[in-house]
């Protein structure tokens, strides 16, 4: 069964404006990608599936409304305005922190400070302050934080 969320068994992070999935089925398909281009951090893409998605690879989502703005089809509303339904968490072999090496990175560059560390070591998130903006997700050296 097609899960519109997961596609080649990677989860997939959608714009934080929509009501539900039918909304970007319906509306989406034949779109010019106004979104795309006024996302100002452009983490906003257009997959496969020629849906928006959003790529943590070079950043994070600032909740900044532009991509809201860029909309013309009116699909992307800040009424819809949620955190993005994704969340992270921390592969701890994968994690340096977890292995007795001082990284800071993902800490360093969570705007909302829900990233915990146990002394220098054993980076945790702080699910109850994570906003799933993802700034975190593509500076980490060992690709240890993942999408779920």
């Amino acid at each position: 069964m097609f899960n519109p969320n997961k596609v080649e068994n990677e989860i997939i992070a959608r714009p934080p404006y929509f009501k539900n999935m039918d909304d970007l089925f319906d509306n989406c398909l034949d779109c010019n990608g106004e979104c795309v281009n006024s996302c100002p951090e452009n983490i906003i893409k257009i997959g496969k599936d020629n849906l928006p998605f959003l790529d943590f690879k070079s950043g994070g989502c600032t909740y900044c409304d532009e991509c809201v703005k860029g909309c013309s089809k009116k699909i992307l509303k800040l009424e819809y305005k949620s955190n993005i339904k994704v969340s992270f968490q921390i592969n701890e072999a994968n994690c340096l922190s977890h292995n007795q090496t001082i990284c800071f990175s993902c800490k360093e560059s969570c705007p909302s400070n829900a990233i915990n560390f146990k002394g220098l070591f054993k980076a945790q998130i702080k699910n109850d302050l994570c906003t799933n903006c993802g700034f975190c997700f593509g500076v980490c050296p060992s690709n240890a934080i993942y999408k779920v």
